[in-house]
């Protein structure tokens, strides 16, 4: 067995002490937002939080998380409060959503240790892959992101398109 928090809450997984965190999450504890993207650590779509920094979920062992803390994007926040989801949705850059959640976790690991991150810095930290090519406006919505947490401007959202009475 093996015992680790998720989310904030014990959990004990009698599983294979091999299993990657990945499953264990996925399957064990219906925690589906980290995804399966490649399975060799390279997409980033797995990411999440474990005792403060960036993990891929598909190269962890349960084993070899004993005792730790892990954070998905289940636990992030559960009304989509954190500021990089926010700039998310109010720059409207998400496409197909698939590597999303990845890099939310990446972004807000970055935020919690840098919050006046640079260009370079944002590359930087988010490893993940996006086959839908968010990146050049994904440096806008961090960026946007970080001057919310630091206090310095609310987000705000996307003006809805204008659109005329029908006649």
């Amino acid at each position: 067995m093996t015992r680790f928090t998720v989310n904030n809450q014990p959990v004990e997984y009698k599983m294979d002490p091999r299993t990657p965190l990945l499953w264990a999450l996925r399957d064990a504890s219906n925690l589906t937002g980290t995804k399966y993207g490649c399975g060799t650590g390279d997409c980033g779509a797995c990411a999440v939080d474990v005792d403060g920094g960036l993990r891929l979920a598909c190269q962890e062992t349960i084993g070899a998380l004993e005792g730790t803390f892990v954070t998905t994007i289940e636990g992030l926040s559960k009304d989509r409060s954190h500021p990089v989801q926010q700039a998310l949705l109010a720059t409207n850059i998400v496409q197909c959503g698939y590597c999303i959640p990845g890099i939310v976790m990446a972004a807000s690991i970055l935020l919690r240790g840098n919050r006046n991150p640079s260009e370079e810095d944002i590359k930087g930290a988010i490893p993940n892959i996006c086959r839908c090519g968010i990146y050049p406006r994904l440096i806008g919505a961090i960026t946007e992101a970080a001057r919310s947490a630091r206090g310095d401007t609310p987000i705000a959202a996307e003006p809805e398109p204008e659109t005329q009475a029908p006649e």
